[in-house]
């Protein structure tokens, strides 16, 4: 398993409407929300963006085949397929928001990918899954775990 470190973020100027787009509608939802789901949110924003930064190519957000399974992100790097689980906190000093991933919520987001790569007709062997853990703090940590696991996916 590859883990990317902590990322220093600072604001290039390409940036500042991303940001204040990703403000506005955090306020927005802020009044439809759980406050925990607002923070979920926000940390599902940090990790498309540096995920787009680091040259993935996101292609859907929060994929919900069914009631019981979900992928926070879909993205794509090459002819590689990509499914992130982000987690979010805004504190490591509790337990590292990666520990939150267990083998129940494996199996969620194994059967959400096995449904999207059957409609899109994509190999399983073309198929990766990582977590991205983001502690919210004045930068932004976020740390990129490549390979965290697998289910059944032909290596």
């Amino acid at each position: 398993m590859a883990a990317r470190g902590a990322q220093n973020w600072s604001l290039r100027p390409g940036q500042l409407l991303w940001k204040l787009s990703d403000r506005a509608r955090q306020f927005r939802q802020g009044s439809i929300l759980t406050a925990e789901a607002a923070l979920g949110k926000r940390g599902e924003d940090l990790a498309h963006r540096y995920l787009r930064q680091v040259g993935f190519t996101v292609v859907a957000r929060n994929y919900r085949p069914g009631a019981d399974s979900e992928v926070d992100i879909v993205a794509r790097r090459g002819d590689l397929l990509v499914f992130v689980e982000v987690k979010t906190r805004t504190s490591a000093e509790v337990s590292h928001p990666d520990r939150a991933i267990d083998l129940q919520k494996q199996e969620h987001i194994a059967r959400a990918a096995r449904s999207y790569v059957t409609r899109a007709g994509i190999e399983w062997n073309r198929v990766r899954f990582d977590t991205i853990a983001v502690v919210l703090g004045d930068p932004p940590s976020i740390v990129h775990h490549e390979d965290a696991f697998f289910h059944g996916r032909a290596n």
